[in-house]
């Protein structure tokens, strides 16, 4: 089997799992803030779990693609020591909150830059907006086939061979490799890295190359941020508790007068 090239597309989100009194929402500055830590998106990890086993069996190479305002070459690091053999951050302060196009116009620039490859992996969607444009958007610039929520993937003379999410189960599909495949949550998650590896992945820190929107030759004003109209507060989840004293039959009797009171 030939060796394969492999990018992936990896997003830095706050952690998904954040308690909902991490999250607030200024609704003047239309921001979402949110006061937790920084992680991979978890569909990211999947794409990337599927390249190590790619290329396990055949041989290759991994670059990984990160884009924002400013991205944390520590959180990112963790692709390293899964099994990525490339890490190239896209920061620029003109990567802030971009539109679904922007984004993939930046991605698409930053692979053309590294050339050649077989395969573009991202995650089904984003782990924060759960937009799932980007991928294909992407895919449709680099004018490459393109297959989304894939559930399995094998490679097979200079072909893809996906399993493909559908309602009713999974489809077959073969695409020409070069290719892109947005991963779903069926293929596993992310192989367990040790402590003790991502602490000698960061003292051994190899040093992470940054392209800006110059370096991709895209320009500020191609660059859109997200058409948000509107943003309000997470709803009020309190509760009002009431025991209600009495027998059985006149607990049924109270609960019952509470109901009529919810209608």
């Amino acid at each position: 089997m030939t060796e394969i090239r492999i990018i992936v597309c990896a997003k830095q989100i706050p952690d998904p799992e954040a308690p909902l009194s991490d999250v607030s929402v200024d609704a003047e500055k239309m921001e979402v803030i949110v006061d937790a830590p920084q992680v991979i998106s978890p569909f990211d990890e999947n794409a990337l779990e599927v390249a190590v086993r790619l290329k396990e069996e055949a041989g290759g190479k991994i670059s990984v693609l990160s884009l924002g305002k400013k991205v944390s070459d520590t959180v990112l690091r963790k692709t390293l020591a899964a099994g990525a053999d490339e890490l190239i951050l896209l920061e620029d302060d003109n990567f802030e909150n971009l539109d679904s196009h922007s984004t993939a116009a930046a991605l698409a620039g930053a692979i053309r830059k590294i050339g050649d490859y077989d395969l573009v992996l991202t995650g089904r969607q984003a782990g924060d907006w759960d937009s799932g444009q980007v991928g294909l958007i992407l895919g449709e610039m680099l004018a490459l086939p393109c297959i989304s929520l894939a559930r399995d993937i094998s490679i097979e003379d200079g072909n893809v061979l996906v399993k493909k999410n559908i309602p009713e189960g999974y489809e077959r599909v073969k695409a020409q490799m070069p290719a892109l495949i947005t991963v779903s949550n069926e293929v596993g998650e992310l192989r367990y890295i040790s402590r003790t590896k991502m602490l000698k992945m960061m003292r051994g820190a190899r040093s992470i190359p940054s392209w800006s929107a110059e370096d991709l030759g895209v320009t500020p004003e191609a660059l859109q941020q997200m058409g948000i109209t509107a943003l309000s507060s997470p709803p009020d989840m309190g509760r009002d508790c009431e025991l209600l004293e009495g027998s059985p039959d006149e607990q049924a009797e109270k609960l019952a007068e509470v109901f009529k009171t919810l209608r």
